[in-house]
């Protein structure tokens, strides 16, 4: 396993990269879906069809696993039911660019404590920076206290789905651990959108709306990510999604018209050099 962006990591790259694209695509489709079935609809779809996608192509009741294999899977399945659930909340108050800023501070908290150099004190304090910049009273347009409360919470798990997928991964999980993860999921996030939204969950146009979101948000970016972090450290895949909240502002000015200030700007800027510097100094994972 490499400890860093080397050429024999470039097509692992590929796969985060690529996987952060249809997930901010997926996330500016969702927050046009919000309207119908709410954002805990929308997770309950987004979840559970990823999950009957990728069960019916992994077939995962095929293979037998250890207790231990188990325990990893459903502690990465909670990890991903809680961080979808809580960005969701997020992206229904905050425009994406803003809400993936916070929650990327997870994935720089994963670098941070594994590296504990003095130069890690300057990039927490880039990252501080930019949080402050996205409070209310700085930056008053579309920072919605609740939304960043959820943004942050969202980090917190996105931070736990790196480390929880990370050893998923070094248990030889892959395409099957994301369906069978996503499945157990589902057993928390569907009932919290069945009490949003009710039966208009089940109507033909939401459903044919919720199979695309789930292929788009989850079923191609998850396993592309866990393929990755087979070759792939977590400091390494930290690196990259550090490039997730640049990405998630174009998507939601180009597909959504979300625009931000400049402020705003200069504090996904800043959160986002925080975490490529700090997973690039870490040398311990």
């Amino acid at each position: 396993m490499t400890n860093g962006l080397t050429g024999r990591a470039a097509g692992p790259a590929l796969l985060v990269l690529a996987g952060l694209v249809s997930q901010n695509l997926g996330a500016a489709y969702a927050k046009q879906l919000f309207p119908l079935v709410g954002p805990l609809g929308v997770s309950a779809l987004r979840i559970s069809l990823a999950a009957l996608v990728l069960c019916i192509l992994w077939r995962p009741w095929r293979t037998r696993r250890t207790a231990r294999q188990w325990r990893s899977i459903a502690r990465y399945g909670a990890s991903l039911g809680l961080m979808n659930i809580l960005i969701y909340e997020a992206f229904a108050r905050i425009p994406i660019g803003l809400a993936v800023a916070v929650e990327v501070t997870g994935p720089l908290a994963v670098a941070l404590v594994r590296s504990r150099r003095p130069v890690d004190l300057a990039f927490a304090l880039l990252a501080a920076a930019g949080l402050v910049l996205l409070l209310p009273i700085v930056s008053p347009v579309g920072a919605d206290p609740a939304g960043l409360a959820f943004a942050g919470g969202a980090a917190v798990t996105w931070a736990a789905y790196i480390l929880l997928g990370a050893d998923v991964a070094s248990e030889g999980g892959g395409g099957e651990a994301v369906a069978l993860a996503l499945a157990m999921a589902t057993v928390a996030a569907a009932p919290l959108g069945v009490l949003q939204a009710g039966a208009a969950l089940l109507q033909p146009p939401v459903l044919t709306a919720g199979l695309g979101l789930a292929v788009l948000s989850s079923a191609a970016p998850y396993t592309l990510e866990l393929f990755a972090l087979q070759r792939l450290s977590a400091r390494a895949f930290a690196q990259l999604v550090s490039s997730a909240p640049a990405v998630a502002a174009l998507i939601g000015w180009i597909a959504l018209g979300e625009r931000l200030t400049f402020t705003q700007w200069l504090a996904i800027g800043l959160i986002s050099l925080a975490a490529c510097g700090a997973s690039a100094f870490d040398k311990t994972v």
